[in-house]
């Protein structure tokens, strides 16, 4: 993973989604087009804290967020997922 230059604004985090299952539990491949989006990733860059909400996430963190959650993006071929800290559900 390259180093991401930039910066996030005020109650926004990077997040990188967790890879989709390959396999069920059974051994049975998933084709791509049946693949569920990964509603659980790496935290990998956080903005500042807004006046009224302390940011509660930190870098390398593993947090859920919600299924309709956040903006996707692709920089340097690599994707993410750009959300606000309230989409987080929880924080491993």
């Amino acid at each position: 993973m390259a180093q991401i230059k930039g910066k996030i604004l005020a109650g926004k985090v990077l997040v990188k989604p967790n890879e989709a299952e390959e396999k069920t539990a059974s051994g049975i491949i998933i084709p791509d087009s049946a693949k569920e989006k990964p509603r659980q990733g790496k935290v990998i860059l956080v903005g500042a804290a807004k006046k009224d909400e302390e940011m509660e996430v930190k870098k390398g963190d593993q947090v859920l967020y919600g299924k309709y959650s956040g903006q996707e993006l692709t920089i340097d071929g690599e994707d993410y997922l750009l959300i606000s800290q309230t989409d987080i559900l929880f924080i491993a």
